[in-house]
């Protein structure tokens, strides 16, 4: 999505559209940048994709004055040196949408690393704010900022805020108003750059200044051609129809401006000494309105993270703290959960008289209740205790700034393996669900990358998959029950997932030399401060934009699938039903990978939610003819044991649990996410091929060496 622009309107400002004027809300990730935005705009906004783009955008109203101002909320980003399909969109809105005012949040605690992207915005446009937010953690940390020196340096308004408290926020809207009316004018700060680099863009500006429009700035353009920015004649061509590198004659003066540099520099490169020098005159600035409380400030972050970054300690805390995690979400959602079957079954039972009442025929009843509400209520009852305890602890790291850490930590094993350092956030985000993990996996910047990360995501756990896991590893490995065993399951659990781990490097290893050839792209990785959590804001955020995200997807694909299975289990043939014929067909097959025919079964009936198939197991063993579960653990693995079951059964069970094809709403989020079917095929084939071989050879194994 790009807005429409029209240059001049009834106001007479840039950036005008017939509903209000146009305000770009750029900045860093970590900065507060969105709590601005919702400050603002309140309930009168809408979210979205960019043309063309996996970046998500955020689009919002606020009046100010008696003037409407449509807020655009830009991708977080580093720098508009457009290394990423976030800066690209960015620049692209900053430069040919010509918004009235651009607010460049940064965060008054890093001041310096901010500043850099200030600086490379205002040398396209000087119709800048800067809004320095956080005001309250840099007082706390006494960090002292002179932003009426700032704002003379920089030569444009600078208003500082705390957004979560919605202080200055006033302030902020009369700069802005000041500035898109032109009763502000503004003397930006340009960049001087080293000599070399002014002697090639006097060479080049003068040739560009004749190509392009009069509100593009000629010597911003000109530093892009000497530092080869090849997204820029894309842009350039989107957006204003133009293709400087098809004019020969500027072809030969960028040829000659940059034989220039390199003889006049040394040999050193035009991005190079530019990125330099934006750099050090953020370092400059930053320097100069900044108090030297700030290194003191900083001590107990760099404490903290010379244990949690640290090669020693960094990834066995990091497996404790997701030990702790699980163990919280293993333990606190089996209350939750028994109520929340009880009560659906309570419905169920109501439901069940309302239809028998009407005088419905015994299969209609049959395949509404038992079939298509049951499953329904195991889904739900299952999966929305986890997440509702899963994903606000998740988001309580996430807000505490820990994540980066876990990325930071794992990001040289994912370089060995030919992937990205940020598939790191995106496998977390998979241990709730690996549907949200796929859709996580649009931080990644790299096309070739980012399909890595959705190809195997699935080795990660999700939500789904620790019924199954927590069942077996608490009945079959996890000894007596009560405190101790919940731990043990912990620690098998813990286990599981560090071999998914493990499989996902395997994997990504093998994608990166063979299909997906390719060399490992480099990132800027920011560790942000640690904060202190909102947990309003936690519970709201994790609640509904994760619980009811993931869940409405997985009851959506699950009530067609208890159709199926009630047809399957109540069809006879002979004596036997249509799943019993399925699961003996499939029992050499089983046999093989250590299970049997009922347990394959039950994973592929399981395909629309990795949730019900252990009832479905329990079904399959007591042919009931309808979905259900056991009233406790002993009874379960009373009926486990009674048919065939071994530690040998569990253990393969929950190896291919762990490598098995990804469940119905993973598979349309893939499909979803690459727009293509041949991609969706090789996320289904891969984990399950691999899930195969791993159990085949375990099972072979250690039926070789007598063990079962």
């Amino acid at each position: 999505m790009f807005l429409t622009r029209q240059s001049t309107g009834s106001s007479g400002a840039k950036g005008y559209l017939p509903d209000g004027l146009v305000v770009a809300l750029a900045g860093n990730p970590n900065t507060g940048k969105s709590t601005v935005f919702n400050s603002l705009t309140g309930m009168k906004q809408h979210t979205g994709n960019w043309t063309g783009k996996t970046v998500a955008y955020a689009r919002g109203r606020y009046r100010y004055r008696g003037l409407d101002y449509i807020l655009v909320d830009l991708p977080g980003s580093y720098s508009l040196l457009a290394s990423s399909v976030e800066e690209e969109v960015a620049r692209d809105f900053i430069c040919f949408e010509h918004p009235a005012v651009t607010v460049v949040v940064v965060d008054a605690t890093c001041l310096e690393r901010n500043l850099n992207l200030v600086l490379q915005i205002l040398e396209i446009t000087a119709h800048v704010v800067v809004c320095v937010n956080l005001l309250d953690e840099a007082k706390r940390k006494k960090i002292r900022l002179d932003l009426s020196a700032l704002s003379r340096i920089l030569g444009i308004p600078v208003v500082g805020t705390n957004a979560r408290e919605g202080q200055g926020l006033e302030q902020l809207q009369e700069a802005v108003s000041r500035v898109a009316s032109g009763k502000l004018l503004a003397d930006s700060l340009k960049i001087t750059y080293s000599r070399p680099v002014e002697e090639a863009v006097a060479l080049l500006e003068p040739a560009v200044r004749k190509l392009i429009p009069a509100d593009l700035d000629s010597r911003w353009v000109s530093l892009r051609l000497l530092d080869g920015d090849s997204t820029l004649d894309r842009s350039l061509n989107r957006f204003l129809n133009t293709y400087l590198h098809q004019n020969e004659v500027l072809t030969a003066k960028i040829a000659e401006a940059k034989a220039l540099l390199k003889k006049e520099s040394g040999g050193k490169t035009a991005s190079d000494l530019i990125v330099t020098a934006i750099f050090e005159t953020a370092e400059n600035i930053a320097r100069r309105v900044t108090a030297a409380a700030v290194d003191q400030a900083r001590q107990w972050d760099r404490r903290l993270d010379r244990l949690l970054t640290s090669k020693g300690f960094g990834i066995p805390v990091m497996l404790a703290l997701l030990g702790v995690l699980f163990w919280i979400t293993i333990t606190g959602a089996n209350y939750p959960s028994q109520l929340l079957a009880t009560a659906l079954f309570w419905i169920e039972g109501r439901l069940s008289n309302i239809i028998l009442a009407t005088g419905a025929p015994p299969w209609l009843h049959g395949a509404l209740v038992t079939g298509v509400y049951r499953t329904l209520a195991w889904v739900v009852s299952v999966m929305l205790p986890p997440m509702a305890i899963f994903f606000p602890l998740f988001t309580f790291l996430e807000d505490l700034g820990y994540l980066p850490r876990v990325a930071f930590n794992l990001d040289h094993f994912f370089k060995k393996a030919g992937a990205h350092g940020k598939q790191v956030l995106t496998m977390c985000m998979g241990f709730g669900c690996n549907a949200a993990g796929v859709v996580a996996c649009r931080i990644i910047d790299s096309p070739r990358e980012r399909l890595i990360a959705i190809l195997t995501n699935n080795f990660v756990p999700c939500n789904g998959r620790f019924p199954t896991l927590v069942v077996l590893a608490t009945i079959f490995l996890g000894g007596p029950r009560g405190f101790s065993g919940s731990l043990a399951a912990t620690v098998v659990i813990l286990g599981v997932i560090v071999l998914g781990v493990m499989v996902t490097l395997v994997i990504s290893k093998i994608l990166s030399q063979t299909i997906l050839k390719g060399f490992s792209s480099t990132f800027a990785l920011e560790l942000p401060p640690y904060r202190r959590p909102q947990l309003g804001r936690i519970l709201v955020r994790s609640f509904i934009d994760r619980t009811l995200f993931v869940l409405s997807r997985a009851v959506i694909v699950a009530a067609p699938a208890g159709l199926v299975i009630w047809l399957m289990v109540n069809l006879k043939i002979g004596a036997l039903s249509v799943l019993d014929y399925s699961a003996r067909f499939l029992q050499p097959f089983g046999e093989l990978l250590g299970m049997d025919g009922y347990i394959i079964m039950a994973f592929l009936l399981g395909f629309p939610a990795n949730e019900i198939v252990i009832p479905i197991l329990i079904m399959s063993y007591l042919a009931t003819g309808s979905l259900m579960d056991l009233g406790c653990l002993n009874q379960l693995q009373m009926l486990l044991v009674e048919n065939g079951w071994t530690w040998l059964t569990a253990v393969c069970v929950m190896l291919f649990s762990l490598n098995h094809f990804p469940c119905g709403t993973t598979l349309l989020t893939i499909h979803r996410e690459t727009r293509s079917i041949k991609w969706t095929a090789v996320a289904f084939l891969i984990p399950t091929l691999t899930g195969i071989i791993i159990c085949f050879l375990v099972a072979q194994t250690a039926r070789l060496l007598g063990l079962a």
